[in-house]
C-alpha cells in the first residue's frame, strides 16, 4: 500500500517537474515575445544569444525616448503562438502580435549547451521581408507623348 503510495507522489512529482521546465521552444519563444513586446527588455535578454542581446539592446534605447503612454499600450499587446516547429538544435515558432491581426511572423531559436535561446539578427529583418510577396502594381503608365514640337 505505501509503495503503491510513493510511487504515485513520485510520479506527480515528475509531472510537476516536467511542466515547469522552461527550457523548450515554447516557454522560451513566449519569454522573449512577452518581454520584447511589453518592453520588458531584461526578460527578452535572458533567453536571447549574444547576437539578439544586441538588437534587444538597441530597441531598448530607442524605447527610452517612447512617452509613458506607450510603454503601458505596449504592456496591453498580446502575444499568441501559432506554432513552434522543432528540428534537432533549431526552432522556429510563429506568432501573431494582437496589434497586428492576421499577420504571422517567425522567431528562430537554436539550442546553445543544452539550453534554448531566441536567435535574431538584422538578417533575419531582411529574410522576412523577402519571402513576403511583392503586390503587383496596377497603375498604368502614362502614354508617351508622340506630339511633336
Amino acid at each position: 500500500m505505501y509503495r503503491k503510495l510513493t510511487v504515485f507522489f513520485v510520479a506527480i512529482l515528475m509531472m510537476g517537474i516536467a511542466a515547469c521546465n522552461k527550457n523548450n521552444p515554447e516557454a522560451v519563444a513566449e519569454q522573449f515575445l512577452t518581454g520584447f513586446y511589453h518592453m520588458e527588455y531584461e526578460k527578452a535578454r535572458q533567453v536571447s544569444t549574444e547576437e539578439t542581446k544586441q538588437l534587444v539592446n538597441l530597441m531598448e534605447q530607442f524605447a527610452i525616448q517612447y512617452p509613458d503612454s506607450v510603454k503601458q499600450n505596449a504592456k496591453k499587446k498580446k502575444i499568441d503562438l501559432v506554432e513552434v516547429k522543432e528540428e534537432g538544435d533549431n526552432a522556429v515558432a510563429t506568432y501573431t502580435v494582437s496589434d497586428e491581426p492576421g499577420v504571422q511572423q517567425k522567431l528562430k531559436l537554436v539550442k546553445q549547451n543544452g539550453k534554448w535561446l531566441v536567435s535574431h539578427s538584422k538578417e533575419d529583418n531582411i529574410e522576412d521581408a523577402e519571402e513576403e510577396p511583392m503586390e503587383e502594381s496596377t497603375e498604368v503608365a502614362p502614354a508617351a507623348d508622340t506630339t511633336a514640337s
